[in-house]
Order: C-alpha cells, then structure tokens, then sequence
C-alpha cells in the first residue's frame, strides 16, 4: 500500500493514507463509519488498487454488496491480483446469485490461491450450497484434508465451526456438538460463539445473578438489617444465644458454658423484675 500511495504527490498521499487508516481501525466496530471514510478516500485517489479494495471492504462491511464487487473488480484490474476472489465470489452470494459463486468455485483462479484463499473459497461454496438448500452438498463441500488435519491454521476454526452448523443444520446433532467441540479447541481467541452453541445442544442456560431489587414480588418481604433503634440488652442476649448455638455441642464432655457479661447479667435483672 504504502508503494502505492508514493505515487501521489505528498500531500495528497498523507491524506489519502489517514483515512484509509480510520477505515481499518473502524470496520469491525463501526462500519458506517469506515465507509464514510472509504468514500473519501475513494474521491481523492481513484486510481490506486490499495484505496479500490479498502472501498471494497469497508462497502462489504455494510452488505453493499453490489458497489463492493465493483470495487473488487477494480482492485482486481488493477493488481491482476487473484486473492480477492472468494470474498467477490461472497458478494455473489449476498445478491442472491449463490449460481454464480458456485461457478466461480470451479474458476482457474482458485488454483492461484494461497491455502488460506482456497479455504476461504470453500467456505464461501458451501455457503452457496446451503443457500440453495443443499445442506449435504454443503457439508461434502467442507469436507477437506484442512478440515481433518489436527494441526491449527487462522482459517481452523472457522472451517470447522461451518461444518459443525452444517451438520447441526441437517439434524446430525451428535456430530454437530463433536465438531463444535472442535472449533473450541482451536477458537482459542473467541472468534466463534461455539460455545455458545455446545450450551445449547447440552441444555445449559446461562441466568443473570445480578438480581434486580424492582423485579422482587412486592408481596415477597426482603430482610434489611438495620440495627439503628434496637435495645442494647437485646442485642447482647441474641448475641450470646448465637455464640452458644455456634459452638456449643452437648457431647463435648470438655465443654464449659460462656461466662455471663455484665450487660447480660443486668438484662437479666430487668427481665426478672419484669
């Protein structure tokens, strides 16, 4: 990228760079945003691949799905790049054209892709199938030396998280719940809710502990210790009984009764001459 904008004169190049910047650091939190952003940048250098494919991502970020397979293409043109071509072969999907990137899954250019782009095209074909309703073809589709290997890649889990909803989508339930189990092992950032969905599939529901005061039944009486008003005398008579409660044990041949407190002694005196 940064070759790229060395081609703009520098003022315009420092421009361009900060709000491609403000796209990346806003795509996955606040993507209206970063493609406000894009646009800018999209305005100021047209012509460079770099600004054509943020464009692309950040329009993708907000399911503008047409106006980002057009900026793909661009940045396509430009680079004669293939690794854009899973997520154009997505942006198909997302107007309703799952045919078509299911076509594109048997294109030459998937054979030009790095192990990480040919998982992701496999992603993207199952997700095509499963669009047309075809929730085996799906699963075969995932079915792949990736997915059975034990080794853990940045695509692991979510392959295998893909597969676990396929087969969970086609009521293999046992299976599902291995393979999410799976995802969990390699999810070691919490990328997917598997989970989540393990928790489900087990029947364990989470409850909130925090529990609000305005939600108790009025007719439920809630205790409030509050000692402001309460006799002294009393206090240390209840105080007593519970140490003796506490510790007493009446098989305890070692046992020996609590001295009486003064306090007590005169509590007892009112009591009597009550």
């Amino acid at each position: 990228m940064r070759q790229e904008l060395l081609s703009l004169p520098k003022g315009l190049a420092e421009e361009v760079s900060k709000n491609l910047v403000m796209v990346a650091r806003l795509i996955d939190e606040e993507p209206e945003q970063a493609y406000a952003y894009s646009r800018i940048a999209l305005r100021l250098a047209s012509r460079v691949a770099a600004v054509r494919e943020a464009a692309g991502f950040a329009a993708y970020a907000t399911q503008k799905y047409s106006e980002a397979l057009a900026e793909f293409r661009a940045a396509k043109r430009m680079t004669g790049s293939v690794e854009l071509w899973p997520v154009m072969a997505d942006c198909e999907r997302g107007l309703g054209r799952p045919e078509r990137a299911l076509a594109m899954a048997g294109e030459p250019e998937v054979q030009k892709l790095d192990k990480a782009g040919q998982v992701e095209m496999r992603l993207v074909a199952a997700g095509a199938r499963r669009d047309q309703g075809q929730l085996e073809a799906a699963i075969v589709t995932l079915q792949s030396p990736e997915l059975a290997s034990s080794s853990v890649q940045p695509w692991t889990a979510r392959l295998r998280y893909a597969y676990a909803d396929a087969l969970l989508a086609a009521g293999r339930e046992d299976e599902a719940r291995e393979w999410f189990g799976k995802t969990l092992e390699a999810d070691k950032d919490g990328a997917t809710d598997a989970s989540d969905r393990l928790a489900e599939l087990d029947g364990v529901e989470f409850v909130d502990a925090a529990v609000d005061l305005a939600d108790v039944d009025a007719d439920v009486d809630v205790d409030i210790d509050d000692d402001e008003g309460d006799d002294p005398a009393e206090i240390a008579a209840a105080e007593r009984a519970s140490d003796v409660a506490e510790y007493y044990d009446e098989d305890d041949e070692e046992y020996e009764p609590l001295e009486q407190s003064e306090a007590d002694s005169d509590a007892d005196a009112e009591d009597d001459k009550a």
